[in-house]
């Protein structure tokens, strides 16, 4: 179930500014530099990385629209009133993102597991993690990779992300193995579909 006030979509042209903001401000708030984090050519080129490879990329847009509860903030404030304007786009205000792409068309080093898709630049806000977004977003992109005819899902993230080593098995992802790239240290998890 969504929460009040988010839509998912497909990536559009216009998005291509927020997404790229969503992503550096979520890897900062993990203690990443956004600048260290390899292969993010694809945050770049969403067209040709993803959809054009038979992925699928979605973001998470907040309508702009007030709440009907006078008390509770409108969904784009919950970017914060600086960020929202970095993370604007033609319909609202990007507060999540993710994609797939199929196995094979990622990063020279994923693993090699047929009819299986990766998961790849999974983003909430800072401000709008741990309101059920990211459990939203999770099951939006199984939908479709479902949808697509792929049996399972792979992820991979940095020990150095907590929220996301916790987040992946919090929502039925089994640790499957781990690695090394660089000075990370790399957590393998993988969800039949």
């Amino acid at each position: 179930m969504e929460p009040t006030g988010l839509g998912f979509r497909s990536y559009k042209p216009p998005d291509d500014d927020a997404i790229w903001e969503l992503h550096r401000w979520a890897m900062r708030e993990t203690g990443v530099d956004p600048d260290d984090v390899p292969g993010t050519d694809d945050l770049r080129s969403v067209r040709s990385s993803y959809l054009d490879s038979g992925g699928a990329f979605v973001v998470g847009v907040a309508d702009s629209s007030p709440e009907e509860d006078a008390g509770a903030a409108a969904p784009a404030d919950w970017a914060g009133e600086t960020a929202g304007e970095a993370l604007t786009t033609h319909d609202g205000v990007v507060v999540a993102m993710g994609g797939f792409l199929p196995n094979g068309e990622g990063h020279a080093d994923e693993r090699d597991r047929p009819g299986a898709a990766e998961l790849h630049r999974m983003r909430v806000a800072p401000p709008c993690q741990r309101r059920g977004i990211g459990r939203a977003l999770i099951g939006e992109l199984e939908r479709r990779a479902a949808a697509a005819e792929f049996e399972s899902l792979l992820a991979t993230t940095s020990t150095r992300q907590s929220a996301a080593t916790s987040f992946y098995p919090d929502n039925g992802y089994e640790e499957v193995g781990r690695s090394t790239a660089g000075a990370y240290e790399l957590v393998h998890y993988e969800k039949r579909l």
